[in-house]
């Protein structure tokens, strides 16, 4: 485990030498926050108790999805494209051969670039909405531990879906076209685009049933203490780290077929 942390820490540093970049992409989320925090207030006057959610609520589910649009990488970026690379040049060679596995490498470099872009990237833009506007804040640090407990389970979920899609690589010469499919499933059904309550009927309950909803969605709500109880909040969490075990299991499997059937592009 001394290695997989030394990894994460590696993980975390390397994205912290990006100083210009962090800054730019703190700016990028706090403009983008504004503009998709009118459009709401909006929307949310023409229908007050849209999805369930009051304004103040409904801002909040703004400030907090841009607080965590690079920690979850809920429009991409992160390790898969480097590791789609590294499948097509053949280097994925090396990183088999390392006297460790390659999933839980991967694991640990992407949870210490979340851990950085949830700190680095995160913090300033929900404190500036918070600033700005009405926010629904809990005030409990109860409440704020089982927030930070759901948004690592989804940033589990989130890694081993876009696991899945880099893996792809070993068949597929360009993964490009899978990778920007991955992004819109991400945006759409995460609740980035809007809380996946919004949505009517059957197509609400399939939404919610999914699992991108595990990295925003219910990371949003337990925040906002819509699951009430231990037998919400277990629910909650329980749902979440049932698709992160269901996930990261499927990758191990592909894993396996692709490294013992398929000969290495390059290599």
């Amino acid at each position: 485990m001394r290695l997989y942390a030394a990894v994460a820490v590696s993980g975390f540093r390397r994205y912290a030498t990006y100083r210009v970049a962090t800054a730019a992409g703190v700016f990028t989320n706090t403009v983008f926050g504004f503009i998709v925090a009118y459009t709401y207030i909006a929307l949310w006057n023409e229908r007050p108790h849209l999805g369930g959610y009051d304004r103040s609520q409904a801002l909040t589910f703004v400030w907090v999805s841009q607080a965590l649009l690079g920690a979850a990488s809920l429009i991409g970026g992160g390790f898969q494209e480097e590791l789609q690379e590294r499948i097509r040049s053949g280097d994925i060679a090396v990183d088999l051969y390392r006297p460790a596995d390659l999933q839980l490498w991967w694991l640990a470099n992407d949870l210490g670039r979340a851990a950085f872009q949830l700190l680095g990237r995160g913090v300033v833009p929900l404190a500036v909405g918070a600033l700005a506007f009405e926010l629904t804040l809990p005030t409990s640090a109860l409440t704020w531990s089982f927030f930070l407990m759901s948004v690592f389970l989804g940033i589990l979920v989130g890694f081993a879906l876009r696991y899945l899609v880099g893996l792809c690589a070993f068949w597929m010469l360009d993964g490009s076209g899978l990778s920007l499919l991955s992004v819109l499933l991400t945006m759409f059904f995460s609740g980035l685009t809007l809380p996946l309550t919004v949505f009517p009927g059957a197509l609400g309950d399939v939404a919610r049933a999914l699992p991108w909803s595990a990295m925003l969605q219910v990371p949003v709500d337990v925040l906002l203490e819509r699951r009430h109880g231990a037998a919400g909040l277990g629910a909650a969490l329980g749902f979440q780290a049932l698709w992160a075990v269901v996930l990261l299991l499927a990758g191990r499997g592909l894993q396996a077929v692709a490294t013992r059937k398929v000969v290495v592009q390059g290599g």
